[in-house]
């Protein structure tokens, strides 16, 4: 039998003060439904939820509730009732008139009221606690009186905006199996807010997956966990292996320069397409009967499970000198005047390129009236050629200046073919307060090294570094260095029962069907 429509969102918008919050919603929910909005906060979860429930008006849209447009309905007149996060029960009533006073309002009669009440006190599991002030209650039983204050009103629909909120991590889990419990018992729809994914996975029917004001998937747990479209639902949803691929066919994917089977369909040949592997869904085994090898980096015990990391390509790492100085600037006769730059290293395939702005950036040079902190014009003379060599390079302005040294060098590339990348960086030069005044030091490392990754096959795709140091910013002395730049390896996450070493060499295998393909996410 086909369940009944009984709620449509149609194009829903809304902004505050310009900034856009829901960006065309469109969604459908049906009778008896357990529905789930899941998403980080500021997704726009909770704006929703508050337009059905009459709290705000939409920008623009239609809110269809059985057949009728309620945009402009205020929320009394609407057949849904809303728990929120913190109860807002009445702490001068006890446990029955709490639930007892939206039938009081609509002036019921004292028997039916007794009647729906004590069902309500069944319902939820607190008989005998009709008496008892709701101050003295736990925060679960709490949550319960609140629930069953809705309810009792008979709804068509219940709100939930994150309630399991305030309770601590058990008694959150408890209410969990109890609320949707309580769903099932009474037989409405509830509609649900979480930014908790374990929530929307135990408790729904269908999960609605946001992102900044748009729903990126629509589907039950088992759709949303085995079949996400994208990498933001597969990585908001339990743990994930996501690689970069190659869809080269119907049934053929490729990733870290091998050809697997999988069981997708309907991509273009050759399209490039992500890949979710669960790290339940991986074996490791020995190295002659795995689909790709690699080396075990660490072995974390979970309880029921080792979390276990292995690295199946590994990552690219260039280390360079950073020469401290105490310090490096000049300062004009009549004090007037400071100037400062730093010698630097230049590859000679830059040089074609290189202007007076390129060098003065490279060497961080800058000239400034010490009294009033503004920067003073620069100009640059060197005797730079498009040669291997040292090189001196002088600025100044009208009343001072300064000179160092440029070095032009073959730059050492590293490549790594495994891993499809290359890295480079320089040598540099800084002084102990520069390093100590930089406010984002591991950019400016960078920065100051001009570090580069970059895909063998396309050097325009930039590829990530990380930076390693063992100095104190804080503390640093005149010195020499050691910075490294590096790129993360393939590294999969794996949970499994059975014990292995840190170390060793071992096999990963799966099977065509634990491969999820996904389209390419654009952000």
């Amino acid at each position: 039998m086909e369940k009944k429509k009984i709620i449509e969102f149609k194009n829903i918008t809304k902004d505050f003060e310009g900034q856009v919050v829901l960006k065309g919603i469109d969604l459908d929910i049906y009778e008896n439904e357990f529905v789930t909005l899941l998403g980080p906060s500021g997704c726009g979860k909770t704006t929703l939820l508050r337009i059905l429930g009459g709290f705000l008006e939409p920008s623009g849209g239609q809110v269809i509730f059985d057949g009728q447009d309620i945009a402009k309905l205020p929320p009394y007149k609407r057949e849904l009732n809303t728990v929120f996060q913190k109860y807002a029960l009445f702490p001068h009533m006890n446990v029955y008139d709490n639930i007892a006073f939206g039938l009081k309002i609509k002036k019921m009669s004292k028997d039916v009221i007794e009647q729906k009440v004590m069902k309500m006190l069944k319902l939820i599991g607190l008989e005998g606690y009709e008496k008892k002030n709701v101050t003295l209650l736990s925060g679960g039983q709490q949550q319960r009186v609140a629930i069953a204050r809705a309810l009792v009103n008979e709804p068509n629909v219940l709100l939930l905006d994150e309630p399991l909120g305030a309770l601590d991590l058990k008694l959150r889990k408890e209410m969990q199996y109890e609320l949707k419990r309580i769903q099932q018992e009474v037989g409405i729809t509830f509609i649900f807010v979480t930014h908790d994914q374990e929530e929307a996975l135990t408790m729904s029917d269908k999960i609605v997956v946001m992102k900044e004001g748009e729903i990126q998937q629509v589907g039950t747990p088992e759709d949303i966990y085995n079949e996400p479209v994208n990498e933001y639902v597969a990585r908001f949803i339990g743990e994930s292996n996501i690689l970069p691929a190659v869809m080269l066919e119907d049934k053929k994917v490729r990733f870290d320069d091998i050809t697997f089977d999988c069981v997708d369909v309907g991509f273009k040949e050759n399209e490039a397409v992500d890949v979710i592997i669960r790290p339940e869904d991986i074996d490791i085994v020995s190295i002659e009967k795995g689909k790709m090898t690699g080396t075990v980096e660490s072995v974390l015990f979970k309880g029921v499970h080792y979390e276990v990391m292995v690295e199946t390509v590994p990552g690219t790492h260039i280390t360079v000198n950073m020469h401290v100085r105490k310090h490096n600037e000049v300062t004009s006769s009549d004090n007037s005047e400071k100037i400062s730059a730093n010698d630097f290293y230049l590859d000679i395939e830059d040089m074609k390129d290189i202007d007076d702005k390129e060098i003065i950036a490279r060497a961080d040079a800058q000239a400034w009236n010490p009294e009033t902190d503004e920067y003073i014009s620069i100009k640059v003379e060197t005797d730079l050629k498009e040669e291997l060599g040292e090189y001196s390079v002088t600025f100044s302005t009208g009343k001072t200046s300064i000179t160092r040294k440029i070095w032009v060098i073959d730059q050492r590339v590293v490549e790594n073919k495994k891993a499809n990348e290359a890295v480079s960086a320089f040598n540099f030069f800084k002084t102990a307060d520069e390093i100590k005044e930089s406010m984002a030091l591991d950019t400016d490392l960078k920065l100051w090294a001009n570090a580069q990754g970059w895909k063998l096959n396309d050097e325009n795709q930039i590829v990530d570094l990380s930076v390693d140091y063992d100095f104190d910013a804080e503390n640093i002395k005149e010195g020499i260095y050691k910075v490294t730049f590096w790129t993360t390896g393939r590294v999969f996450k794996i949970h499994t029962t059975d014990f292995v070493e840190e170390g060793k060499e071992v096999g990963l295998t799966f099977f065509p069907e634990d491969i999820h393909v996904m389209e390419k996410m654009g952000f």
